[in-house]
C-alpha cells in the first residue's frame, strides 16, 4: 500500500486495481447512518447515480469483523450486493487519534454505544487525552473507506484521509461523529462549524470519492 499526499489536506491510499465502470441507475449506500447516507447522496446525486439506503431496503446491518476500514467496508458492500441484486458502496469510516495508538480507529461509532451518541464519543477521546501528561500530541486524522461490490461478487475499495488536530470543548453543529471536535491541518474551523459544502471539499470521504469517480464513472 503506497502513500500519495494529493494536497496539504489530505491524501489518498491504494494501490492498483481491476477496475469495472459503474453504470447510471441504483446504487445501494450499505449504511444505516443518516449522516453518511445524506453526504454520500450529496457527493454521487449529480453523478447520474441513484442512490438508495440500505435502510430503505430493510437490508440488516452486518457484524463488522474485519480488521481495517478496508475489509469492514468490503464485508457490509458485499452483504448489501448480494442481498439486493444491485450494485452497492459502503463507507467504513472513523477518527485515528495518533496519542490514543490510533484508537477509536475501526471502533470509532462503536465508541458512541449502543445510543450512538457522539457526544459520549467525543467525551471519551477527551478524557483519555486529559489523562496523558500536558503537552501530548493532539494530532489526529480521519480515514475513509470506500468499497464498492457487485452482485456477482465483484469488489474495489478507494481510500482516503484528512489530517488535523483536536480541540476541545466541540465547535458547531453541522457535520455528524466526532466532527465538532476536529479541525483540518490548516483550518481554524472544526468539522462542525464549516459549511457542508466546503467540508465536502476536503474531507476524507471527500478524497476517496474522488478517486473512486476517477476510476469508475
Amino acid at each position: 500500500m503506497s502513500d500519495d499526499t494529493t494536497e496539504n489536506w489530505g491524501e489518498d491510499v491504494n494501490p492498483r486495481q481491476a477496475i469495472r465502470k459503474l453504470q447510471p441507475g441504483k446504487l445501494v449506500i450499505a449504511s444505516h447512518n443518516p449522516g453518511k447516507v445524506r453526504e454520500i447522496h450529496a457527493l454521487l446525486g449529480p453523478l447520474g447515480i441513484e442512490p438508495v439506503s440500505a435502510a430503505e431496503l430493510d437490508l440488516p446491518e452486518p457484524e463488522e469483523t474485519g480488521t481495517t476500514f478496508v475489509a469492514n467496508a468490503e464485508l457490509k458492500a458485499l452483504q448489501a450486493a448480494d442481498l439486493s441484486g444491485l450494485p452497492a458502496l459502503a463507507d467504513d469510516s472513523g477518527l485515528c487519534v495518533e496519542a490514543l495508538g490510533d484508537e477509536p480507529g475501526i471502533f470509532s461509532a462503536r465508541w458512541a454505544g449502543e445510543s450512538k451518541d457522539f457526544g459520549v464519543a467525543m467525551q471519551r477521546v477527551q478524557d483519555r487525552l486529559a489523562a496523558l501528561p500536558e503537552g501530548t500530541s493532539r494530532d489526529a486524522h480521519f480515514v475513509c473507506a470506500l468499497a464498492l461490490a457487485w452482485p456477482d461478487g465483484h469488489v474495489e475499495w478507494f481510500e482516503g484521509r484528512v489530517h488535523g488536530c483536536l480541540v476541545w470543548p466541540p465547535r458547531g453543529e453541522n457535520g455528524f461523529g466526532y466532527d465538532a471536535m476536529f479541525v483540518p491541518l490548516g483550518g481554524e474551523q472544526t468539522f462542525g462549524e464549516m459549511d457542508p459544502d466546503a467540508k465536502h471539499a476536503i474531507s476524507h470521504r471527500a478524497v476517496a470519492f474522488a478517486q473512486l469517480v476517477a476510476a469508475v464513472l
